[in-house]
């Protein structure tokens, strides 16, 4: 059996003559003896989820799977919580700074790791996801026979998701509004911007609340492209408190765990695609 939490990796072709040799050269930033750590840990497996050794021969198309691994991998002090749970779906509520799954510099320290080891189910998958700083609902698929349906509902848009957001007011605007642009990757590469064309994202926006210094806002995604939210609260006049990445990107530090961003994903609404009940989940977090 292939645990979930390990890659997968089809072998290019090249002029190797191991398993060593092609991925030393596939992941050049990863030192060679690394690899042969991880190979002496048994943390390279064949196909059928088998430890294979270094000196393993090299063929075009042999898939390999691999554990990601981060040297000193930051912790995170905060717990999630378990909202709803069933042999179908989980839903968690996280919180600020947890990774949905691995990427980048957590492994370990992401929520579906963690929720992995609590409920000791290995088919847990996310149907979406979440930006790590901020809190609130996701939805896991826990049964891989019915994960298909649930998957469809997202990718269909038949499901409605709300956030929570502080920032500044913007009593020169009408609410409710919709705001719609075209959002494309740009500069560093894990930010995102607007840009002139057709519209690829759509957001719904209210007030639930004025403050004298903060107004609490109601957003709504439409479309679910990278950053959507923070992008258009930003274009709006209104940055979500904390946002170290929009409308400018702050200097590149440790998480301040004193300040989260402002950003929390309150509910999710949708008609069960198996029974057909309407569900809705509520965060019970704040902001």
């Amino acid at each position: 059996m292939i645990p979930t939490n390990a890659s997968t990796l089809q072998l290019p072709p090249g002029p190797w003559h191991s398993v060593l040799d092609c991925l030393c050269a596939h992941f050049h930033a990863i030192p060679r003896e690394q690899w042969r750590q991880r190979f002496e840990r048994g943390r390279i497996l064949d196909g059928h989820g088998k430890p294979i050794g270094a000196d393993h021969p090299y063929k075009r198309g042999l898939t390999v799977h691999y554990f990601r691994e981060v040297a000193d991998e930051p912790s995170v002090p905060f717990e999630a919580s378990i909202v709803h749970a069933d042999k179908e779906i989980v839903v968690a509520d996280k919180p600020h700074f947890l990774a949905v799954a691995p990427a980048g510099r957590f492994v370990e320290e992401t929520l579906l790791r963690r929720l992995m080891c609590k409920l000791d189910n290995p088919d847990l998958v996310p149907l979406h996801r979440i930006d790590r700083g901020t809190a609130g609902l996701v939805m896991f698929s826990a049964n891989p026979a019915t994960r298909s349906r649930y998957q469809a509902m997202f990718r269909e848009q038949r499901i409605e998701k709300a956030y929570a957001a502080l920032a500044s007011p913007l009593p020169n605007l009408s609410f409710p509004l919709v705001r719609r642009s075209r959002i494309v990757r740009g500069e560093p590469f894990f930010r995102m911007q607007e840009v002139e064309g057709e519209p690829n994202s759509e957001s719904q926006f209210d007030v639930i609340e004025r403050g004298d210094e903060n107004w609490l806002y109601l957003l709504k995604p439409i479309s679910g492209r990278k950053h959507q939210l923070r992008v258009h609260m930003a274009e709006l006049g209104a940055p979500i408190l904390n946002d170290p990445f929009y409308p400018e990107l702050s200097s590149l530090v440790d998480d301040d765990h004193t300040r989260p961003l402002k950003l929390l994903a309150r509910s999710l609404e949708f008609d069960d695609p198996l029974s057909g009940k309407t569900c809705r989940f509520e965060s019970l977090r704040e902001l």
